[in-house]
């Protein structure tokens, strides 16, 4: 699963309607080009691509203030919509996802009801359980990496990233359950995106012509 489809729907989703640039912008201001593939070029096909598959609307708009063609903005669609909270609940429980994967499931996951949440954090859990157990039927933790050689190290990483990442989503679970944050049918929940015309201090460069599309 790449983590840019999930992205762009979602940042397109939370403006109503977007051009590039503000789905751009809005991705550098959450730092997901430094801890995902979303990098201009990237972002700019996927709004193409996912127009052509229906799951985004163009609206073609007056013609760009830098010059150039119209601009264009895009719209979420009911398949788009559909698409995107399926995307968002695999995240949250796909072990194998990746960091940029769950950096962006956790962005965005309260657009889902807080109980939802909670269930599909404690099937990653199950799966995190599971993988571990697999390693473990070949090494023992509490006899340490050495007597696999330094291969047992590889093996020895991947129970403590299974530690570690079973601890943080429990810790998570818990804030969860204890009232943190705001989820859908809740209230006015967090915005988390820049208004029009609205400094971006994570920009990566200046904007260019084109930039609108």
């Amino acid at each position: 699963m790449s983590a840019i489809r999930l992205l762009v729907l979602g940042a397109v989703r939370q403006h109503g309607r977007a051009h590039g640039y503000q789905v751009r912008n809005d991705l550098e201001y959450w730092g997901a080009h430094e801890w995902s593939h979303a990098k201009p070029g990237s972002i700019y096909h996927a709004l193409k691509q996912m127009a052509k598959q229906g799951l985004l609307h163009a609206h073609e708009m007056a013609p760009s203030t830098a010059g150039g063609p119209p601009r264009v903005e895009y719209e979420i669609t009911g398949a788009g919509t559909e698409e995107y909270v399926r995307l968002l609940r695999e995240a949250l429980v796909d072990r194998d996802g990746g960091i940029d994967v769950l950096s962006a499931a956790i962005g965005f996951m309260v657009d889902l009801e807080r109980a939802e949440v909670v269930r599909l954090l404690r099937e990653r859990l199950r799966r995190l359980a599971a993988w571990r157990a697999s390693v473990t039927e070949h090494y023992v933790p509490e006899d340490g990496p050495e007597k696999l050689g330094h291969i047992g190290e590889i093996m020895n990483m991947w129970v403590h990233t299974a530690d570690g990442e079973a601890a943080w989503t429990r810790g998570l679970v818990d804030r969860i359950e204890g009232g943190a944050y705001t989820f859908a049918g809740e209230g006015e929940p967090f915005v988390g995106v820049l208004g029009e015309g609205q400094d971006n201090p994570y920009a990566t460069g200046e904007r260019h012509p084109g930039d609108d599309r």
